[in-house]
């Protein structure tokens, strides 16, 4: 059954029965490529200030942090897969950072026996050369290491972490590009104003050590304010197609392609597990346990098949039923308030 266990006034919730479709932090989300990002743990060690989903210690938003078992995620990824028939990737990502799940070295071989390919995102605070070299052993293909500096003081304070060692990292992320089969992919913020060298200072770091083996060695990221993220005080938002500039910029002097539409990962569409509801669809619902952020409540269908978010309810006991209306159910991801 699952657990829920009270940390303070937040809760952490050990998931082992509930659907694995539905939420946004936890589970297997299809979104209609050949790649099924799948989620084991939304927790984090570090305190990013431009977090966009407010992860770690000081988080201010989250109520719950869930931790899925790992055979209850393994056989709804194979369900789904087994659906679509067309499954190039897993990628291990998530709300939180991959490698805080205590077991993600025999996820990522449970995995490797469904799909060919493989693959996660960490930022690397809990990465080492010994767990490089286990996830070797059970086939690991890619990290996406996201590495926003290479200044270790602007690391601690980007990441919000006085421990934090990019020096650290860096050396780990040679030595699995130089040592090791598994493929590095470089995915640093823009942060405008904040880090625009550091940018291209990974990127030389990045083409100067060889990664991108098999992939694409950049994916730079677009800073983005969202609702319940971080924002870092006087940093604008720039524009997509700023952005856009920005990354061309970027490809002219380094003769490396930047632009996702330039990038070759096999990615592609695919049959799309259909989505059980719709937008104004009326459901009933039994809560659970606590939502992820205050102010909700994780529930499921009736036939058990989805996870449902309910907001604007700050409290229900478990097992209790509740009539909902659908307000959004994009990916399979269903957001619903009590009425």
């Amino acid at each position: 059954m699952d657990e829920v266990i009270r940390i303070g006034n937040r809760f952490l919730m050990k998931i082992r029965s509930l659907p694995l479709l539905g939420h946004i932090a936890f589970g297997v989300i299809d979104r209609g490529t050949n790649v099924l990002q799948v989620r084991p743990t939304t927790l984090c060690p570090l305190n990013c200030l431009f977090c966009s989903v407010d992860a770690g210690p000081r988080t201010r938003f989250r109520q719950t942090e869930y931790i899925v078992d790992r055979s209850h995620l393994v056989k709804w990824v194979e369900a789904v897969a087994r659906y679509k028939g067309d499954v190039l990737e897993a990628l291990i990502d998530g709300v939180g950072d991959p490698l805080t799940y205590p077991e993600i070295v025999e996820l990522v071989r449970d995995l490797k026996k469904i799909v060919p390919r493989v693959a996660l995102e960490t930022h690397g605070a809990n990465l080492t050369k010994d767990l490089a070299l286990k996830l070797v052993d059970v086939g690991l293909d890619r990290i996406n290491l996201s590495i926003d500096t290479l200044n270790p003081e602007k690391a601690r304070y980007l990441q919000g972490a006085s421990w934090f060692d990019v020096l650290r990292v860096k050396e780990i992320a040679e030595f699995i590009v130089r040592e090791t089969p598994i493929d590095i992919h470089l995915t640093p913020l823009w942060i405008p104003g904040v880090n625009d060298r550091d940018i291209e200072e990974i990127i030389e770091w990045g083409l100067r050590i060889g990664v991108g083996k098999k992939y694409p060695p950049f994916g730079i990221q677009k800073y983005v304010r969202h609702k319940y993220g971080r924002k870092i005080k006087g940093v604008r938002e720039v524009s997509w197609e700023e952005f856009r500039k920005f990354l061309e910029n970027l490809e002219l002097k380094y003769g490396v392609p930047l632009l996702w539409d330039k990038m070759d990962f096999g990615f592609r569409r695919s049959v799309k597990v259909p989505e059980k509801y719709h937008v104004g669809e009326v459901i009933e619902v039994e809560v659970r346990g606590p939502g992820w952020l205050w102010g909700e409540l994780l529930a499921v269908d009736t036939e058990w098949s989805r996870v449902i978010t309910v907001v604007g309810a700050d409290y229900a006991p478990p097992k209790k039923k509740l009539k909902v209306r659908i307000l959004r159910c994009k990916d399979n991801i269903y957001v619903a308030r009590r009425i």
